[in-house]
């Protein structure tokens, strides 16, 4: 692979990690759901949370969204190994939200990825949430969120 090969695909896994956290903060489904392949999965394992393609996806965060009265979600670039038509990486995350039922919270994560090149562009296939740091105390801020997409 040239050079301009390898930094065009670090540039468009980079983007896609990007419209995942765009589409979460806008609460756009439809799009978060896009960016994942027909197998893909997003998993939270302390949440105990698999959604397995698109449609699950999609119906997954929308319903997990429901539970935010507010949510912010800022994502760090992280490492990129190209192999071919196939990629892994790591995200850094910081996130606070405050809960309808009044809990709230703030964390420090990684999103543990793997990628696929497909016609439509680099894919998610395997996208996993590892949080590093937890602080419940609740928030003293205020915050909105926008309407769904």
């Amino acid at each position: 692979m040239s050079d301009l090969e390898t930094i065009a695909d670090r540039v468009e896994i980079e983007a896609l990690r990007g419209e995942f956290t765009d589409a979460v903060m806008m609460r756009d489904y439809d799009r978060l759901a896009s960016l994942f392949a027909a197998d893909g999965v997003w998993r939270i394992p302390e949440a105990h949370v698999e959604f397995t393609g698109p449609q699950e996806i999609r119906a997954g965060i929308e319903r997990l969204q429901r539970q935010w009265e507010y949510f912010v979600q800022t994502t760090h670039p992280g490492a990129i190994q190209l192999e071919g038509d196939t990629a892994s990486g790591r995200a850094y995350v910081q996130e606070l939200g405050h809960l309808r039922d009044g809990k709230s919270g703030s964390n420090y994560s990684l999103y543990h990825d793997r990628y696929q090149r497909t016609p439509d562009g680099w894919k998610f296939t395997e996208r996993v949430y590892e949080v590093r740091y937890l602080d419940t105390t609740p928030l003293a801020g205020s915050g909105s969120s926008p309407e769904p997409s």
